[in-house]
């Protein structure tokens, strides 16, 4: 492959590029409350019926009145992408995998406006909102290097007479379900990775984050994509995600969200409709219960720093969040008090303000439902800190640690999706891995520990997609940690490596004679 170096973060003890966001805001409050097109063949179309997205730290901040699509644009979409489809498989890999480059230049260049508006949008604190910005660009440069990587398809064996060749073909129109929580990292991942490969695109972004998912359609027209390669059609899942995910030309689905949503798409893709004569192929990202275990020899102060990092960065709603903490009772004490030590420092507030640490939760369906799991909580364990909100102006929800919880209870094995972490105390490290692989889930882990025979007990038997050593356990890089999960964390579909791009193409066997 065409050596690639991730997108480096940002340095905001750098006054110049603090001024940089800052500039970034107003660029970005010079088009707040604009309205929003759905983008069908290149066509901005705009309809009566609008979703109002507004900012979650400030309930009377209008970000964008978004156009909803009926199932109408939908049908509308899936035929331009059906005719779209007849000519962009056949442009050149390397012409597709230029344009993902030019669209990482575009968005290098315009990344503090980019961030600042996921701060807005998505209510992402400035170090959260940039790395989300930079993995966006990570996935465009990685994406576009594996499909010239892949263009030419794999060796195989050869027999006198007989010329054998194996290579990729695209599938055909993939709907695109992208989520809030990384609004441009995860969105533009999805939505390239099935472009790049040949496949034309109907993307659904969350109904939350759909504005910046359309400066990202601005982004790739301007970056030389041809229209009706990725069509726009916000909306609720209610209208139009149900049809997109049933429709007999929808080749495949991929992706990002809850479990339950996760799990209705992979039933429904599972039915064959009339008239469709493909199984649908799903790539699902499905959430995660994750666990940082720590041993008796750990490094105390790399453990308590990699919780509060994991558990609380953007308010714990990521699904590789550290939401629960499983120590080893020699240290069980010391950990607790330096994380709730820790934890007390941070800052609660409008991520407009570079010195907050934490935002809001994203509407008021997540801040209900995470304070519903502290009350429950309360019952399961012993509260040491937070468990309180404020909902009057944006959805806030302190961070909150709980105690001596049982490995068995509801606040260790359900998805919470919000900045709670409980603590479990094991007997020994044995038992912390069974402690730990106690979920449905199989996403991310870590295990912060300097005894090597722990370290490879854990590499054999810690079962998740991603587990990290001495560590936070979130942050997978592109391209260095492919990310996804085992069990009910989805299909395993390693984002961001180097087996990706396959899931969206069918090999082709060509043998022939002399």
């Amino acid at each position: 492959m065409i050596p690639y170096k991730h997108e480096p973060l940002t340095d905001f003890s750098n006054e110049e590029n603090r001024h940089a966001y800052e500039q970034g805001f107003s660029v970005v409050k010079e088009y707040l409350g604009q309205d929003i097109p759905l983008v069908i063949g290149g066509e901005r179309i705009y309809t009566d019926d609008k979703m109002e997205n507004f900012n979650p730290s400030n309930r009377e901040e209008l970000i964008g009145y978004v156009s909803k699509a009926t199932q109408e644009h939908a049908e509308k979409a899936m035929e331009v992408a059906q005719e779209t489809f007849k000519t962009w498989r056949k442009v050149k890999p390397e012409v597709r995998a230029d344009i993902l480059f030019r669209a990482a230049a575009i968005a290098r260049r315009r990344k503090f406006e980019l961030s600042a508006l996921l701060s807005k949008e998505a209510g992402k604190p400035w170090p959260e909102a940039d790395a989300d910005v930079a993995e966006g660009i990570d996935f465009l440069e990685y994406y576009g290097r594996q499909m010239i990587a892949m263009k030419d398809g794999v060796p195989v064996a050869q027999r006198p007479g007989e010329d054998n060749r194996f290579s990729y073909i695209p599938l055909g129109v993939g709907v695109v379900i992208s989520p809030w929580n990384f609004a441009f990292a995860i969105m533009a991942g999805t939505a390239v990775a099935a472009a790049v490969t040949g496949n034309t695109v109907l993307l659904k972004p969350a109904s939350n984050t759909s504005v910046i998912a359309y400066k990202f359609v601005e982004l790739m027209e301007q970056a030389g994509l041809p229209a009706g390669v990725i069509n726009f059609v916000p909306g609720s899942s209610r209208d139009i995600g149900d049809y997109l995910v049933d429709h007999p030309k929808t080749r495949f689905i991929s992706f990002t969200g809850s479990r339950d949503v996760g799990v209705r798409i992979f039933e429904r893709a599972a039915k064959v409709q009339e008239g469709q004569i493909w199984l649908k192929r799903v790539i699902a990202e499905m959430g995660g219960k994750d666990t940082i275990v720590v041993d008796n020899d750990a490094d105390l102060e790399l453990a308590a720093q990699s919780i509060v990092k994991s558990a609380f960065g953007f308010s714990g709603q990521k699904c590789s969040a550290c939401s629960r903490a499983v120590i080893v009772e020699d240290v069980y004490d010391q950990v607790l008090d330096r994380v709730t030590e820790l934890t007390k420092e941070l800052t609660v507030g409008d991520p407009e303000d570079y010195d907050n640490f934490m935002g809001p939760v994203i509407d008021k369906a997540s801040y209900d439902k995470i304070l519903e799991y502290v009350e429950i909580g309360k019952q399961e364990g012993r509260l040491v800190l937070g468990g309180t909100g404020d909902d009057s102006k944006g959805y806030f929800v302190n961070p909150t640690i709980f105690a001596d919880v049982d490995p068995e209870a509801r606040i260790m094995k359900e998805e919470i999706f919000g900045p709670v972490v409980a603590f479990a105390k094991a007997k020994d490290f044995d038992e912390a891995i069974d402690i730990a692989n106690n979920t449905d889930y199989g996403l991310t882990g870590a295990v912060i520990s300097n005894n090597r025979f722990h370290l490879e007990k854990a590499r054999e038997d810690f079962h998740v997609g991603n587990l990290y050593f001495n560590r936070g356990c979130t942050a997978a890089v592109v391209g260095y940690q492919p990310f996804g999960g085992f069990n009910m964390s989805g299909t395993d579909s390693k984002a961001g490596g180097p087996d990706y791009l396959a899931l969206h193409m069918q090999a082709k066997t060509v043998s022939e004679m002399h």
